[in-house]
């Protein structure tokens, strides 16, 4: 029994290093959301439950094509202003009097705009990244603001997608479930097209994706693209949920952005983000955010516990992929 036993530890001991490493972000959001209601048991009223999910609903939908930009490798720094500038396009038209149907195509319309440049610029030329959508990012943010004179714009009635945003199916906001549904389509993408493998292998090798015959060109520019209308659909939504446009809302989302994006990439696939990692992140940030200001934390201290946040996952995946080796290694030998 010894002998047979001894070979077999270290390869259950890999297996269940392997699922702490992959679901340790979930069991961290379960965890701080009863933490946070052993406090203050309204954390977990309905009501609450239900804002949550709106505004992780909503973040959700401004990284889910940063999720894959980074995922290639790549970064896209103006997400967070592209949704800005669509949200004032939207509000800004409205203003005006036009409907809502052509005000959000506007938005978004303009979002898909930036995203291409950006892809063509990075994807096409071979610019730097940063440098193109810190530059892109500065541009947006600052005709968002000339739409408004560099103040907000009042958004009298929000229509048909301020009553999609108010409505439930039962105690769960049907944002939340569109939502749902969008990450079950994307996870699909990512794991079961050859679209996911090549954002992946890009980031590994992109140059031996082109010596194979892999246009990485129109890769970078699609996952871009898709960056680009995700934060602009995100930013239309506010501008219904908030019932207003705000020229510098792009800075509240910078840091949650990226925090849920990295975070979530030491989930699943350890190291490299995907869409359920950031899925979880932004619930769990969500949860932070309003466990913090049920328990009367000022602004500082929760932009603290973020960084923080952020580094202790970084620190654990290192750790996490350090122990999974020597395991792997072990149970090879």
């Amino acid at each position: 029994m010894t002998e047979i036993s001894s070979p077999m530890r270290p390869q259950m001991s890999f297996a269940g290093f392997r699922t702490i490493g992959r679901w340790w972000l979930l069991l961290a959001l379960i965890a701080s959301l009863f933490a946070f209601a052993a406090g203050r048991p309204q954390m977990l009223d309905g009501g609450n439950i239900v804002t949550i999910l709106r505004s992780a609903s909503i973040m959700a939908i401004m990284v889910l094509g940063l999720t894959w930009v980074i995922a290639a490798g790549k970064i896209d720094v103006s997400f967070m202003q592209i949704a800005a500038l669509a949200n004032m396009t939207t509000a800004g038209l409205l203003a005006q009097g036009s409907g809502w149907a052509l005000a959000a195509l506007c938005g978004i319309a303009i979002g898909a705009v930036v995203g291409l440049v950006n892809g063509v610029l990075v994807g096409r030329m071979r610019l730097s990244p940063l440098i193109t959508t810190i530059a892109t990012g500065g541009v947006c943010a600052s005709a968002a603001a000339a739409i408004g004179a560099g103040t907000s714009i009042r958004i009298d009635d929000t229509g048909l997608l301020g009553d999609f945003l108010a409505a439930r199916l039962g105690p769960v906001p049907l944002i939340a479930l569109f939502v749902a549904a969008l990450y079950a389509v994307a996870w699909w993408m990512q794991e079961r097209l050859t679209f996911g493998h090549y954002i992946y292998a890009a980031e590994q090798n992109e140059e031996a994706l082109v010596d194979v015959g892999v246009p990485v060109h129109r890769l970078l520019v699609l996952v871009y693209l898709i960056s680009g209308v995700c934060a602009s659909v995100a930013g239309v939504l506010l501008a219904a949920s908030l019932s207003s446009g705000q020229p510098m809302i792009g800075s509240s989302y910078f840091i949650d952005g990226l925090t849920a994006v990295f975070l979530g990439g030491m989930m699943i696939r350890i190291g490299r983000p995907n869409v359920i990692g950031t899925a979880t992140a932004v619930l769990l940030l969500a949860v932070l955010v309003s466990g913090g200001a049920l328990l009367g934390w000022p602004d500082y201290q929760r932009e603290i516990i973020k960084g923080a946040l952020l580094l202790a996952g970084v620190a654990m995946a290192v750790r996490m992929g350090r122990a999974l080796d020597g395991f792997a290694r072990g149970g090879r030998s």
